[in-house]
């Protein structure tokens, strides 16, 4: 018979977004919290009764959240910060998004938790924070509810949570410092996940999901101990006067080779292996050290991170690997399919020779009982299946031609383009004699908010209702009205608004050879917010320069510096679905050499400074530490110097970053030879400007002085006290001031007021520095 199936996680926004819409709808009292509701239920509900039809075995449930699984098991375990209990909401859903988004009303004002990348996706989570005072323990009953749901339907699921080992790593203190694992912490958190796997044995679940993604990370001195603390208390609960059930330790996002011997010495009744990210490190931990005589792997074959379609004879070779040391072997997504979007089937402006090599959220669940009927075969049973020679097809080399003047400019390239001449220190002495801009310069990072008209007018041009002329002359107004509001609060250098974008990565890849776009391919990335990556299908060069008409334009209607903005290669990359049949190596070249066209026609336009964003630097940066320069900095970095190396030196280079640890590769940063750099930090207490500082730090940095993710309109004097904070660890010479991120997903009623407090507070810390 067939392999056992399981998916890890499903997407929850929805085939068409609908839970992003009535949440949204709800935060602007459109919609009432039973809509939400409603709603919810009735997505829980279909995407079971999809991969039930599918056939697949264990079907995950408490994978839907309203805004965050990790916030949704801080929330389960009692670990909500008393300044959010104060808040005293009626309703559960209410303390959540507080936590979330933040809150500014007639019951308080709190900022939203610090939010991260999950790990190396573009999907970010709450960072959860525990109180000295905080009694872990469970008091929750969501994940309950929802199994008991999809009983009701007959779907017996399989709940998954985030596991104690990676929620104890994960979580902070209300320093934003890592936790004090003590012997009540740890004992407390055990007997909350022993009382989950009782209760539902008690419900009569078969199994239960505990993912512990960290655990492909490198250890450090007392985790080894921290894992074997929490478990050896935990497993014992799977088997009660209640009945029994089987706990499956779930791991992706790489390799646990470290580690395995451990698990395997525990006895899980199953234990999941990322055979995309970290296959040649698992497999031979398992051929080192086998499997527990009780133990199922877990394949994880299916890849729940890009959205090509699988190689089902590579992952039949995997399984056959597998089933040298045991004949327990579950076929498996990689990861929760959270992070590629939902089906092909909307995808009507794809061909069907083109969409033919693409798999979504749905389309996996076919692949995946595809390769688990595979895997029952035997070599002349799978020689003479048609299912397994048409998808052999796929991968027979003739999908795409290389370019050959991209291959040649390539080739062309030497060490002098990867250098910026004169150094660093020297260009920024020029670059304050020529740009005389006032001490703590203020500047946002780009978008102004993309509100309903302009929304309205791009889905006009879009079905023909305008002309491109008629669109222009509303864009270039638009452009006029965002500059005049800027020179009225104040700012110090301007945008342009970036009216005309729809998404930072998918607007310069309209305009770059080599991309592909899809219609509804909408992943979350945090909260409520989706984006939809482009595809890279073939070979990347600039098709025709893409920004530099709007940067002139709003150049001639300002006597201040406006900024160019672009999207860096490493960002356009790891924010698109890149292709399988090369290296990111040589994909990211190619963009850097697209990119770097741009900026010298910028800077020939006039445009005196320019950024480059690199939002997703750190997003892919490998989660062994050993990795990070040969596998992913030493290529990085150099194609982001290539981008601008040819500029001339009062020409200042800016970049940013988000929501990510920057510490730990601040020199890495630096050495990408920016002028300017800004970041989020708002949302992490600034705690990177330590790393600043003890790195000696020799870019200009403008650290994020407040989290415009969150609705709430910060006062002077907060972001006064933000901005002195900032002044104790860098010198006044080096700082900029601006928010953490662009303003694109806000609205002008909270964003005026925010640059207006900004500028003002920038404007009282130059007093007082000049008394």
């Amino acid at each position: 018979m067939p392999a056992l199936t399981s998916v890890s996680g499903f997407p929850r926004i929805g085939a068409n977004r609908e839970l992003k819409k009535i949440i949204e709808g709800y935060w602007k009292g459109a919609n009432s919290l039973d809509d939400v509701r409603a709603t919810a239920k009735e997505l829980r509900a279909k995407h079971w009764k999809l991969q039930a039809e599918a056939g697949i075995e264990l079907i995950p449930s408490n994978d839907f959240s309203y805004y965050d699984q990790l916030l949704d098991t801080a929330i389960l375990l009692n670990a909500v910060p008393q300044r959010y209990q104060r808040l005293a909401f009626e309703n559960a859903e209410d303390t959540l998004f507080a936590i979330g988004r933040g809150y500014q009303g007639e019951r308080g004002d709190v900022t939203a938790l610090p939010m991260k990348k999950w790990f190396t996706t573009n999907y970010h989570y709450i960072v959860p924070e525990i109180e000295p005072s905080t009694d872990i323990k469970l008091v929750g009953s969501k994940p309950f509810e929802e199994f008991a749901e999809a009983k009701a339907l007959g779907i017996l699921t399989k709940p998954v949570f985030i596991g104690p080992y990676t929620f104890l790593k994960l979580a902070r203190n209300p320093q934003a410092e890592e936790l004090n694992f003590d012997r009540g912490l740890i004992n407390a958190t055990a007997a909350a996940y022993a009382e989950i796997l009782t209760k539902f044995a008690a419900l009569g679940a078969q199994w239960v999901q505990f993912d512990e993604p960290y655990l492909v990370l490198d250890k450090e001195p007392g985790d080894v101990e921290l894992f074997k603390a929490l478990y050896a208390k935990i497993l014992p609960a799977r088997e009660s006067s209640d009945g029994a059930v089987k706990l499956l330790l779930n791991t992706y996002f790489g390799h646990i080779a470290d580690i395995y011997e451990t698990v395997n010495l525990f006895g899980f009744d199953g234990v999941g292996l990322d055979l995309i990210e970290g296959k040649d490190e698992n497999l031979a931990a398992v051929e080192k050290f086998g499997v527990a005589q009780d133990t199922t792997l877990f394949a994880g074959v299916i890849n729940g991170r890009n959205i090509w379609r699988n190689d089902y004879a590579v992952s039949l070779g995997l399984i056959d690997a597998l089933k040298q040391k045991t004949d327990k072997v579950a076929v498996s997504t990689a990861s929760s399919l959270l992070h590629v979007p939902f089906s092909t089937a909307g995808e009507s402006g794809l061909s069907d020779e083109v969409r033919k090599h693409f798999a979504f959220a749905v389309e996996k669940l076919g692949e995946l009982e595809d390769v688990a009927e595979l895997a029952q075969f035997d070599d002349d049973a799978k020689r003479s299946s048609q299912t397994l020679q048409g998808n052999q097809a796929l991968f027979d080399g003739t999908r795409v031609a290389e370019d050959s003047a991209v291959s040649q400019r390539l080739a062309a390239l030497s060490d002098a383009d990867f250098v910026r001449q004169p150094a660093r220190t020297e260009r920024q002495q020029l670059q304050r004699e020529a740009l005389n801009l006032p001490l703590l310069p203020t500047t946002t990072i780009g978008s102004f908010p993309q509100t309903k008209d302009v929304r309205a007018e791009r889905a006009k041009l879009r079905k023909g209702e305008i002309d491109q002329a008629s669109y222009d002359e509303f864009i270039r107004g638009k452009i006029d009205e965002v500059i005049a509001h800027q020179e009225q609060i104040g700012l110090d250098v301007l945008v342009h608004g970036e009216f005309e974008r729809n998404d930072m990565v998918e607007y310069f890849g309209q305009n770059l050879n080599g991309f592909l776009f899809t219609k509804n391919a909408w992943v979350q990335s945090y909260g409520t917010r989706c984006v939809k990556p482009p595809i890279v299908w073939g070979d990347v060069s600039r098709a025709n320069p893409i920004t530099v008409e709007w940067s002139a334009y709003a150049q001639s209607r300002t006597k201040h510096w406006m900024k160019g903005m672009l999207t860096g290669p490493v960002t356009i990359l790891n924010w698109s679905w890149p292709r399988e049949d090369v290296s990111h190596e040589l994909q990211t070249k190619q963009l850097a050499l697209a990119i770097r066209d741009e900026v010298l026609d910028l800077e020939k336009a006039g445009i005196r400074i320019i950024q480059i964003d690199e939002a997703a630097l750190r997003e892919k940066l490998p989660l062994r530490k050993s990795d990070w320069h040969v596998k992913y900095l030493d290529w990085a970095v150099p194609a982001f110097r290539l981008v601008h190396s040819a500029v001339q030196p009062t020409t200042q280079i800016h970049t940013h970053m988000c929501y990510s640890e920057f510490n730990d590769i601040i020199r890495d940063i630096d050495a990408m030879d920016a002028d300017v750099i800004s970041f989020e930090a708002s949302r992490g207490d600034l705690v990177v400007l330590d790393a600043i500082h003890d790195a000696n730090f020799e870019t200009e940095a403008g650290p994020g002085v407040y989290d415009i993710h969150s609705p709430r309109i910060p006062g002077e004097h907060e972001l006064e006290e933000r901005i002195d904070a900032i002044l104790e660890k860098i010198d006044a010479a080096k700082v900029w001031i601006n928010p953490d991120c662009g303003l694109k997903t806000r609205g002008n009623a909270e964003t005026w007021p925010s640059l207006t407090n900004l500028v003002e507070a920038a404007k009282a810390e130059r007093a007082r520095l000049a008394r």
